[in-house]
Parts: C-alpha cells; sequence; structure tokens
C-alpha cells in the first residue's frame, strides 16, 4: 500500500516501463517532469510540441533530451491531436498535458477517430500527500465533471475505486461529502450518498467500502466522528472524498494545497489510457508524481 506520494515513484520503478506522450511539451515544469521520470526509469517519453523552444527550455535549465524522442509541432491543438494519436497506434500508453488548454486535449481525447473513450463520463482524480492525515487521501471529482448525478457518482467512483488499487489499496474507503452526515431529503447530495453506500452493501458497487453521508470532519476525523456518535468503518479513515459537484472539489484541493501545504498528483480516468493533468500552477514534483502515477494506471 503507498502511503506517500514518493512511494509512488519506487513503485513506478518496479513495474513493466511505459510510454507517455506529452502535448504541447514546451513547458520548464513538464520538461523537468518528465525528464527526471526518464532517468528514473519510469517511463519513456515522446514529447509533441515546439522542438525549437523544448530544446531552448532543455538547454537553459540543463535537462538531458538525448533518449526522448520529440515530434516537432507549433499548433498546440495538432500537438494535443499527434499526441493522442501515438496512443491510438499504440507508440504511447498514456498522454500528459503540457503548455495547452485543457479543452484542447480533451477535445482529441474524446476524437471517435481515436476510439479511446471506455466509461460513459471521464473523472479527475487528485492524490493528496496532506502533513496532517495519516495516508494519502484521494479526491474526484473536482476537474470534470461538473453537477454529478447519481449514475455519474457510480462511475466517478468506480475511476477513483481503479486508481486506489494501482496504489495497492486493496479495500479504499470511500467517503461522499455533503454538508451534514444525515439523510435530509431536502439535500440531494445525502440522498445520494446514502444510496451510493446501500449500492455498495449490495455489492452493486465493489472493490471499495463506501460509507454515507459524512461531513468532512467525519470523514477524516475519528474524534469527530466519536463525539457526533458516528460508528462507521470510513468514517476518520477514508481513502477517498468523493464530493458533490465541481465548485466543493475545486475549493478543498486547492484548500488542501494551498492552507494544509499538501503535495499531489492529478490524473484523468475513465478513456482507455489515463491523462495527466495537474495545474499549470502546480510544481514540477506534483507532475513527477502524477507521471508515475499514469504508468501505473497505463495499459
Amino acid at each position: 500500500m503507498v502511503k506517500r506520494l514518493e512511494d509512488l515513484l519506487i513503485l513506478a520503478q518496479k513495474k513493466a516501463k511505459k510510454t507517455i506522450s506529452v502535448a504541447a511539451a514546451h513547458d520548464k515544469e513538464v520538461l523537468e517532469a518528465v525528464t527526471e521520470a526518464v532517468s528514473l526509469g519510469i517511463v519513456n517519453a515522446i514529447l509533441v510540441g515546439n522542438e525549437e523552444k523544448i530544446k531552448s527550455i532543455a538547454s537553459k535549465e540543463g535537462f538531458l533530451l538525448e533518449d526522448i524522442e520529440i515530434i516537432d509541432e507549433t499548433d498546440d491543438k495538432r500537438a494535443a491531436f499527434k499526441a493522442v494519436e501515438l496512443v491510438a497506434l499504440g507508440k504511447a500508453h498514456f498522454i500528459m498535458k503540457g503548455m495547452l488548454n485543457t479543452a484542447d486535449l480533451l477535445k482529441a481525447v474524446l476524437n471517435k477517430e481515436f476510439n479511446l473513450k471506455r466509461a460513459e463520463i471521464l473523472s479527475h482524480v487528485m492524490v493528496y500527500e496532506v502533513p496532517t492525515y495519516h495516508k494519502l487521501i484521494m479526491l474526484t471529482d473536482g476537474g470534470m465533471v461538473p453537477y454529478p448525478e447519481l449514475k455519474d457518482k457510480i462511475q466517478i467512483i468506480k475511476n477513483a475505486v481503479n486508481a486506489a488499487h494501482a496504489l495497492e489499496i486493496s479495500n479504499p474507503k470511500v467517503a461522499p461529502i455533503c454538508a451534514v452526515e444525515l439523510v435530509n431529503p431536502s439535500m440531494q447530495a445525502t440522498i445520494d450518498a446514502s444510496v451510493l453506500s446501500q449500492m455498495n452493501k449490495r455489492g452493486q458497487i465493489k472493490g471499495c467500502t463506501i460509507d454515507g453521508p459524512l461531513a468532512l470532519d467525519n470523514a477524516i476525523s475519528k474524534e469527530a466522528a466519536k463525539h457526533k456518535g458516528i460508528v462507521s468503518e470510513v468514517a476518520g479513515d477514508a481513502d477517498i472524498l468523493l464530493v458533490p459537484n465541481i465548485e466543493s472539489g475545486n475549493f478543498l484541493g486547492k484548500a488542501l494545497t494551498y492552507f494544509a501545504k499538501a503535495e499531489n498528483a492529478g490524473i484523468i480516468l475513465g478513456a482507455k489510457c489515463p491523462v495527466v493533468l495537474v495545474s499549470r500552477a502546480d510544481s514540477s514534483r506534483s507532475k513527477l508524481y502524477s507521471i508515475a502515477l499514469g504508468s501505473l494506471l497505463g495499459e
């Protein structure tokens, strides 16, 4: 079981080496992360982007490109298309977003010509190492599905559970987060949480343990759960936080990063290959962890 993000690198080094294609790779932090991942033996890499800029950045920063293929493409949208095409042709196992808009990359990923769509929806999973929490914690979905309905939440959970299994968490504990820990007919998120929990108990959602609704404090603090008289396998020990909408996930994720100084890794799941996607503001280290996560999930 991976308990720290550094352990991601060690685990990825033990697995078969995958090839990553990077769309619009002319970005300092992206190049730093990719070249380090290559030097650590985690991945082989194909950089698609402005070759002149890529080589200029690498020369200035001392990044080694000897073992990395570069495909010159100065147009970002075409770079996204070519990076995804490499996966469709079997030349790469997963994709990473470089210096381009997320929408342009996802448009290429969902292009019917490539046939990469697998699940009904794509969802974003973030993995955080929070100094005040006793293990890694995953957050979903603060980046893809704006207002998920119950059927969407089922798939979002399945995607996150797949990621947890890749981290060798055999039975991840899923907490559907709500404002309160009791079912309230006026609050749809609490109803969805209750249904998801029941579906899990009846074997309709497998590979995890789901219990909710839980408020955030109850999900991550045994003391808070005990104070409120909550008896739950998940309370105080959650592996996955399922948020009710994209705003709450976005706010919580950025709070973890900026207030709690959490390190993170981010990925989009639901396609036939993972898509490494973190904020442009995230560090090269975060991007490196995301590449390692992608390599564990890439087919």
